[in-house]
Formats: structure tokens, sequence, C-alpha cells
């Protein structure tokens, strides 16, 4: 079993930049799917973006061409590196880990992440 830990969270300006990271113990993340997901007051948790076990990576279009997500095997981390932030970036941004095999998830605590001037 997998457990998950998301820092680098925090507050920024309008147009700053963040990185998340999500580091992975228990288990080594090469055999899940990771993700990174976020929840804002009121609202329910959406993707952001992820990376396949086989290396796909994919960006959800209303990040794309700002955040951009990358993976370290030898460290067991995940990335999540966030530019030209806006005020609805603002939300609790979520690891995730997905077995395929057996459809199940594992999540991190979660980190705040505030944009506002």
């Amino acid at each position: 079993q997998v457990q998950l830990v998301e820092s680098g969270g925090g507050l920024v300006q309008p147009g700053g930049s963040l990185r998340l990271s999500c580091a992975a113990s228990g288990s080594a993340i090469s055999i899940y799917s990771m993700g990174w997901y976020r929840q804002a007051p009121g609202k329910q948790r959406e993707l952001v973006a992820l990376i396949t076990s086989i290396d796909i990576t994919k960006i959800e279009d209303y990040v794309k061409g700002r955040f951009t997500m990358s993976r370290d095997i030898a460290k067991n981390t995940v990335t999540l590196q966030m530019n030209s932030l806006k005020p609805e970036d603002t939300a609790v941004y979520y690891c995730n880990a997905h077995l395929t095999w057996n459809n199940r998830d594992y999540w991190g605590p979660g980190t705040q992440v505030t944009v506002s001037s």
C-alpha cells in the first residue's frame, strides 16, 4: 500500500508560480497511474493532470499551457509545476495513486494553494 504526502502549497499572487511535490512511500509509483486533483470550496474534486504507469501524461484543458506534471521514478515522487496562476486555481490540491487492475485509489492529505493579491 502506498502512502502519499504533498508539499509546496502556499499563498501566491496572480501570475505567480508554485511547484507541488508528492512523495510516495511503501510502494513504487511506477505501477500506479499518478494524478493531481484539486477541490475548491463548494465544488467537486476535479482532475488536474495525471501520468499513467506507462508514462503517458494528460493535462486537463483548463490548465494546459500553464501546468506541467512530471515523475521521478528514482525518487518516487511526482511534481506539478504551476505557472501563470489565477485566483480560480485556488483549491486544496491532492496527490492520487490509482491501481488499474483492482481499481483502488490512494490519496494524500492535500496541500492548500491560494492565489490572491
